[in-house]
């Protein structure tokens, strides 16, 4: 059976959990990660020299780095479900996914570890406030996007993307801070994913 290697309270280990649900694939999930087995270990470093989760091991195929598992999930066993096979759909849905990786990422980061995490390395209030002022910038350009896009970031049909930036969302509206807009499109939208079974499954997390 597939195995899914990385403990479920990380957000990158949500992303795939969710993608096989989504797509109906048994797996069998192993805790490994801070508080778990360590990644450390060299049998998890013959299986990603990164040391980081998740990990995918799917029959010979080894695979690290969330959203390049999340692809391959989609493309062997989606059959044009989550990411489509048409070259300027399929664009228009990793785009998003990078951008996730990318911009959205580096913005929240300072202000989720200081304020969610308690990391004593990251509690200068001059950075918390700059990195909030950053992550609702960058959530309000995904904001105006979906005002215009449709049910779900890539159109009318549910993506890879949703489930990215699903996961990103979840976490700012999660982490307690001064200033967070109202950004109404994006409610709409993650009450949308909400509804979904596999949501309900992975998209909470008490730790964002």
């Amino acid at each position: 059976m597939m195995r899914i290697l990385g403990k479920a309270s990380s957000i990158n280990v949500r992303k795939v959990l969710w993608t096989a649900t989504e797509l109906g694939i048994p797996f069998e999930r192993e805790d490994w990660g801070s508080g778990f087995r360590s990644t450390q270990e060299p049998a998890f470093l013959a299986l990603n020299p990164n040391a980081m989760v998740p990990v995918l091991v799917d029959g010979d195929v080894v695979l690290w780095e969330s959203n390049t598992i999340c692809r391959y999930l989609a493309n062997r066993y989606g059959d044009g479900r989550l990411l489509p096979a048409d070259a300027l759909a399929r664009a228009k849905v990793e785009q998003w996914m990078d951008w996730q990786a990318t911009e959205l990422n580096n913005a929240w980061r300072y202000a989720f570890m200081g304020l969610l995490r308690g990391s004593p390395a990251h509690q200068d209030p001059v950075q918390i406030a700059a990195s909030i002022a950053g992550w609702n910038r960058q959530m309000g350009l995904l904001e105006r996007h979906l005002e215009t896009a449709g049910e779900y970031v890539a159109g009318g049909a549910f993506s890879l993307a949703d489930i990215v930036l699903g996961l990103s969302a979840h976490r700012w509206r999660k982490t307690p801070m001064t200033e967070r807009p109202a950004y109404p499109a994006i409610a709409a939208w993650m009450a949308r994913l909400d509804a979904r079974p596999a949501a309900r499954a992975w998209l909470p997390d008490d730790t964002a």
